[in-house]
């Protein structure tokens, strides 16, 4: 894994304060209804992804998750500004305003959906290894879901075939506690996923998931082993949505001190007390950074607020069609 450096630090801070205040935006916006539908927001699970980010090779390796995924393909080098607009449903996204708040797509950057099919994604991702393997490409698949997922029968299923032929793919459960509004307690007789892939004798592991270092480190080790052709791994990391599970939650089911709590170890403050303790960055260069954040998120908005919706006719131009189709006559 490469050295987590002084730059190293800087760019988490900058790139998870970026997410923060995007998902933010996203909240603004959507009570003034610019954004429709569902939302899932991902602050406090920003650890994450930025030590993901940091054990991946991102001219290879690929990412399938479920629909808390807006940051995510910004991490992975799309445009925040497509990201943005993709959910405002405007003609310059990401998936030409077709696929919204919870289908976010990127071939070009490898970022596989988006999938609002609970668990759905996680064949996927499986698939998505197998190809490489087949093909002989030299990527890993991050294959990403949540705690609620983690209850479904495709997981087993999916486990199964992966250590049967080895695939290339990190199964990662970022476990914040509630899936949509049910404690994990209330949802099995055990609480430690991860050990769900002892039954496979798949290699597993819990990750303290608010540590961008601890992620790091976690997942640098689970790429390393599937790149060199030994199979899969499976993580739990072990984080917090400080909001509810989308816009529409009214967090019942848990306490205002309980995410105080949570806050005091949140995965920006932990980076930017270290930043400032090492001595990597001065308060005068924090707000430096804070700005330019602050800048980018109106930049995304002015660009998705200006773009064009989409014209009626791309209805129609979405939509598969393969004329020479062998069972398929048109009337004459």
């Amino acid at each position: 894994m490469q050295k987590i450096t002084k730059e190293v630090y800087l760019k988490w801070y900058e790139d998870m304060l970026f997410w923060r205040k995007f998902e933010d935006k996203l909240a603004a916006v959507y009570i003034q209804q610019k954004v429709r539908g569902f939302l899932h927001l991902y602050n406090g699970q920003e650890a994450v992804l930025a030590g993901a980010l940091h054990a991946m090779d991102l001219t290879k390796d690929k990412m399938i998750t479920a629909y808390r995924n807006h940051v995510q393909p910004i991490g992975m080098g799309e445009d925040p500004r497509r990201v943005m607009a993709e959910l405002y449903g405007k003609v310059t996204g990401t998936s030409k305003g077709m696929g919204g708040s919870m289908h976010i797509f990127s071939k070009e950057f490898r970022f596989y959906g988006g999938h609002g099919i609970v668990g759905g994604q996680i064949p996927l991702g499986a698939g998505i290894a197998f190809g490489d393997k087949y093909h002989g490409v030299d990527g890993v698949t991050l294959c990403c879901f949540g705690d609620g997922a983690a209850r479904q029968g495709s997981l087993h299923e999916t486990f199964n075939l992966a250590m049967l032929w080895n695939l290339p793919v990190v199964f990662v459960c970022e476990n914040n506690g509630y899936a949509m509004g049910t404690s994990v307690e209330r949802t099995a007789n055990h609480t430690e996923i991860w050990k769900l892939g002892l039954g496979y004798n798949m290699p597993c592991g819990p990750v303290d998931g608010m540590n961008p270092i601890k992620v790091a480190e976690a997942f640098d080790e689970a790429i390393q082993r599937a790149r060199r052709g030994d199979g899969p791994t499976f993580l739990e990391l072990k984080t917090y949505r400080y909001r509810g599970h989308s816009m529409s939650d009214a967090q019942h089911y848990r306490t205002k001190d309980e995410v105080e709590e949570y806050k005091k170890i949140d995965p920006i403050t932990q980076v930017k007390d270290i930043i400032l303790e090492k001595k990597y960055a001065s308060e005068d260069d924090i707000k430096v950074i804070d700005k330019r954040v602050k800048d980018l998120v109106a930049e995304c908005e002015k660009f998705a607020e200006e773009s064009p919706y989409p014209e009626p006719q791309q209805l129609y131009d979405m939509v598969y069609e393969q004329e020479d189709y062998p069972f398929i006559k048109h009337k004459i």
